[in-house]
């Protein structure tokens, strides 16, 4: 099975994907957890929504990067997703750069494009974002492929690790859902 076709087994995701053009927000897409849990839940066999705690969504709009402009998408969101009962967590790209010194500690740079922030997750094999284009098409964005997202192996992202306790807690916490994944630290 490939990461698409499982991601869209998830029935949450699909409905996501469907409605996210009618949110309004620009580039946005379905990041994360959502997407690469439901690959490596389907290659071990088990529900492909099993373990998903939140449902991300990215989006980047460099036009006002104002809290009050973001929780309008995120308010709206809310909205048209409410039917489906989950937890899906908005972020503006744009402003990330914002609120994540306070929140994390250190300087987080100011990102250009959505696929900046989907560049910067902690571990490379789950930078991954699936993104509704016209006709009802999906564009995968994997900016490190998704052979080690197949493969499982979780390296940390030399791109954006600046705390590799934080990458190994979460690396961790991966293997004690998925036990045949492989934390590969190399510097």
């Amino acid at each position: 099975m490939d990461l698409v076709t499982a991601a869209l087994a998830n029935p949450i995701n699909r409905k996501i994907l469907e409605r996210m053009p009618m949110l309004g927000a620009p580039n946005a897409c379905l990041v994360a957890g959502s997407v690469y849990q439901a690959f490596w839940n389907a290659l071990t066999e088990r529900p492909v929504a099993q373990g998903v705690k939140d449902y991300d969504l990215f989006y980047f709009d460099g036009s006002d990067l104002s809290y009050e402009a973001e929780d309008v998408v995120v308010r709206r969101a809310a909205a048209l997703f409410a039917d489906l009962d989950v937890l899906v967590d908005v972020k503006n790209q744009a402003r990330v750069h914002l609120w994540y010194p306070q929140r994390f500690g250190g300087d987080y740079p100011r990102l250009e494009k959505v696929e900046d922030g989907i560049a910067r997750f902690l571990v490379r094999s789950t930078c991954i974002g699936l993104m509704p284009q016209d006709g009802g098409n999906l564009r995968l964005i994997a900016p490190y492929g998704v052979e080690e997202t197949r493969r499982g192996e979780l390296r940390p992202n030399a791109l954006w690790c600046p705390d590799r306790a934080r990458f190994r807690a979460k690396a961790e916490s991966y293997v004690a859902r998925w036990p045949w994944l492989k934390i590969i630290e190399t510097d």
